[in-house]
């Protein structure tokens, strides 16, 4: 199928719904004013489902063009599957950080917004994927990249611990450090693919080739294009919202938009649980590899990241320290004779709604 089909395609209607939507209610919210909170709500959960869509929009134009191009589709997972899911996180936590100059607190929403998806992602949407369905765990993902994956977060929180911020040289050492874990993947693919028992993991992710070259980069280009103009909204919106209700930067980000930028995992790990074991734990580390290494290395080298004084307190006395904690916990119910059972699923829900009790009481208490 070519151009004129994709015009017909339901996920680009649903594009453009969303975004002519997002323009109206802005025009709506300034010539008649009304409830700014409303609207902002409104506009926000508008911007995270144009963010999810137009990511996964832009997710299958790459996929398709580069099996078109011949690409394996070992490096196909490795490299745009494991990006394109973290594009969400990694668009949100840029646009961030083009503000920060205007407005010094989104550099909180960036950095909660980090830690919110990884946190997400390692307890309630495992845990969901677990309850759903026991997943069989494949030792070699988890000593390989369940370590690096621990080892990012601790590195990310050094930084933060030591000048309570992401400078530009810290960023780029971050980011180069996902380049080298990806080339090593690379350079390494055939001997940990025959240490895996193969490539279902990629072919998971594939769809088939349905349309032509030029749909597929017709789909990279809207998808990309709408997914920068989402992320800024969601950006501009969240901080107006935490203005408004007096909420901290630092809980919008780690609540709203980590959960938000998190769906694409969500759905992809769901998929890859109903048709192969371990799949889905694997999509999972691999995008928390991704989004405290690529995500916040690209925002601190576009814009130095630096927590304020209103949003310090809860990062680093509670979201850092339970991110840590509940990867922690994930990687150790994992270890449990390689198989995670419903129950443990269960185990990794109650931790996140913990944290979401204990995020609330200090806001409501301080510190």
């Amino acid at each position: 199928m070519g151009i004129p089909q994709l015009l017909q395609f339901n996920t680009l209607l649903m594009l453009a719904a969303l975004f002519l939507a997002i323009i109206a209610s802005q025009v709506l919210s300034a010539n008649f004013g009304g409830n700014g909170i409303l609207f902002s709500v409104f506009i926000l959960a508008l911007a995270l489902g144009l963010l999810v869509v137009s990511a996964d929009f832009f997710i299958e134009g790459a996929k398709g063009l580069a099996r078109r191009g011949g690409i394996p589709e070992v490096v196909i997972g490795l490299t745009i599957v494991s990006i394109g899911t973290s594009l969400p996180e990694i668009l949100v936590t840029s646009t961030s950080a083009l503000n920060v100059d205007k407005n010094p607190e989104v550099a909180d929403f960036a950095i909660g917004g980090i830690l919110g998806s990884v946190l997400v992602q390692i307890t309630l949407i495992l845990g969901f994927v677990a309850l759903a369905k026991g997943l069989k765990i494949r030792p070699s993902w988890l000593k390989r990249d369940g370590l690096i994956m621990m080892l990012s977060l601790l590195l990310m929180a050094l930084f933060l611990i030591t000048d309570k911020g992401i400078t530009r040289v810290e960023g780029f050492i971050l980011s180069t450090l996902y380049i080298t874990y990806i080339s090593w993947l690379l350079y390494n693919r055939k001997e940990i693919m025959d240490k895996d028992g193969g490539n279902d993991a990629e072919n998971i992710d594939m769809s088939s080739l349905s349309w032509s070259g030029a749909a597929y980069c017709v789909m990279v280009i809207i998808g990309l294009a709408l997914a920068v103009f989402a992320a800024h909204h969601l950006v501009v919106n969240a901080s107006d919202l935490a203005y408004e209700m007096n909420i901290p930067h630092s809980i919008i980000g780690t609540v709203v938009s980590g959960l938000g930028t998190s769906l694409p995992e969500l759905t992809i790990a769901f998929m890859a649980a109903k048709r192969s074991q371990g799949v889905a734990i694997g999509t999972l580390i691999g995008s928390n590899i991704t989004d405290p290494l690529l995500s916040i290395g690209i925002a601190s080298m576009v814009h130095p990241l630096y927590l304020t004084d209103a949003g310090s307190d809860m990062i680093m006395l509670v979201i850092l320290p339970a991110t840590i904690i509940s990867t922690g916990i994930a990687l150790l119910l994992m270890r449990t004779s390689y198989e995670f059972k419903k129950w443990e699923g269960i185990t990794l829900i109650v931790v996140y709604f913990i944290f979401l009790a204990v995020c609330e009481y200090f806001r409501r208490a301080g510190f």
